[in-house]
């Protein structure tokens, strides 16, 4: 690779782009990083940590509504969504830092500019303002939001999640169009800030990649804390106004319509594929994702693509570990590739969702011999001193050998619970061992005991 300028160049700096860059030079490849925009991508700037940094500004809120609960009195009770705001940039100024740091500690090339590839070998960046060669090269450009006809955004009246990130003031009423994660999230959050919230989902429930029990359960949460619903529902039309737009929804129970201040659509992404040179290289692109092998080539020799843009699973955690598997693969290592049924999934709502694995519902169209052990909140010693009691664990497992298949968690702070179960997974443990591990008494992680102990009938607090 000494006939290069580099060993490795990296298009995109986000979570992926930046992981694969550091991974290079841990392993003594010389590597450079091309991004145009901001350090950390979509994720450290206008998604992922902006977003959990409002998230906990709700939570706290949440908690002040409730402090007659705990026997706290609260007067003139006031908050300030634009300091909330400020406070979650000032999150991404240091975590972008940070990145920087890792890059310069690991002798890293950050270019700043847009890079596209002339060949296989060569990064032409901003036009020709510089170009260098590299043995391989990593496309990491991610995905940005995918329109929808009739709803496209303009930026005011019908937002995405970057623009929602923006505003100083909640608005209200909003409907949101998705109730995937991201609509899920700001549909908890602004509701915190005292808004009306209507969550429009095609889908017969919310959450519809998670387990059917935990969609349900979070319904009711939702329900619960005065956000509306309506799934199995569509947008047929939008009329703008001066302030704000009218939504025309078809629900299953008729026509109507919602009057909103602002729409939010959080549904569908297309990969950032275009003006990169991937077409004329005969890189394989299907639905505006790069397609890739288990190692993350392309079938181009030397180009690897890695992160959203390959349409994979688009979590910022499973585009690092891509990132990591592409650098590794390039330095001949030997190693494990990627299972993203059992990636981890996590949603930062409250009540949090997380999960892995199979659902109950496709371990059966899978034909597997599945059992399930199901333990609640609700009957756990520290979610009740915490005032937290909403929701369980539940734990899908092979009905033969007790492998775990899949596991799905909705409650507080579940998303910290959920390493335990993917590590037994990993490490080919069972239900068994889960059972007889000892846990902390009191703490929230004795339901995954608890529900793995179900499984075979034999938990012990419920």
């Amino acid at each position: 690779m000494a006939d290069y300028d580099f060993d490795v160049a990296v298009i995109g700096g986000g979570p992926g782009g930046y992981v694969a860059a550091i991974r290079a030079g841990q392993l003594g490849l010389r590597a450079a990083l091309v991004e145009e925009a901001e350090l950390g991508g979509i994720c450290l700037n206008w998604g992922c940590i902006p977003s959990k940094a409002l998230l906990k500004n709700a939570e706290v809120l949440s908690l002040f509504h409730r402090a007659e609960e705990f026997g706290i009195t609260v007067d003139n009770l006031q908050y300030d969504f634009g300091k909330a705001i400020d406070r979650s940039r000032g999150v991404v100024r240091r975590l972008t830092a940070g990145v920087g740091m890792l890059l310069r500690k690991n002798k890293v090339e950050h270019v700043k500019g847009r890079g596209r590839l002339s060949d296989a070998h060569s990064v032409v960046v901003d036009g020709g303002e510089r170009s260098f060669t590299a043995a391989n090269v990593i496309i990491a450009t991610g995905a940005r939001p995918r329109p929808l006809p009739g709803l496209e955004m303009d930026g005011d009246t019908i937002i995405g999640s970057r623009e929602a990130l923006e505003l100083r003031d909640v608005p209200s009423p909003v409907g949101i169009v998705g109730g995937g994660a991201t609509g899920v999230e700001f549909a908890y959050l602004y509701r915190a800030y005292g808004a009306e919230v209507t969550v429009i989902e095609l889908m017969p429930r919310l959450v519809p990649n998670e387990d059917e029990e935990i969609a349900q359960q979070l319904e009711r949460a939702f329900s619960g804390q005065g956000i509306k619903t309506l799934t199995g529902s569509r947008v047929t039309s939008v009329e703008k106004r001066p302030d704000g737009a009218v939504l025309s929804v078809e629900t299953p129970d008729g026509s109507r319509e919602l009057e909103v201040q602002k729409v939010l659509v959080a549904v569908g992404v297309q990969g950032n594929v275009e003006d990169l040179g991937l077409e004329e290289l005969g890189v394989p692109i299907e639905r505006g994702f790069v397609q890739v092998d288990d190692n993350m080539r392309t079938g181009v020799p030397g180009v690897y693509a890695i992160g959203d843009v390959t349409g994979k699973l688009l979590l910022a955690h499973v585009a690092q570990a891509q990132g990591v598997l592409a650098i590794e693969t390039i330095a001949g290592m030997d190693s494990q590739t990627l299972d993203y049924r059992m990636m981890p999934r996590a949603v930062y709502c409250q009540p949090q969702v997380t999960s892995f694995g199979y659902t109950e519902r496709e371990a059966g169209e899978a034909g597997l011999s599945a059992k399930v052990g199901r333990f609640p909140f609700r009957a756990n010693g520290k979610s009740l001193a915490a005032g937290d009691s909403e929701g369980m664990v539940k734990v899908v497992a092979d009905g033969d050998t007790g492998e775990i298949l899949g596991a799905h968690m909705i409650g507080a702070e579940v998303t910290e619970m959920l390493p335990e179960l993917t590590m037994t997974n990993l490490l080919e443990g069972s239900v068994n061992e889960l059972g007889w591990l000892v846990h902390s008494h009191p703490t929230l992680s004795e339901a995954v005991k608890e529900a793995a102990l179900d499984v075979e009938g034999a938990a012990i607090h419920i």
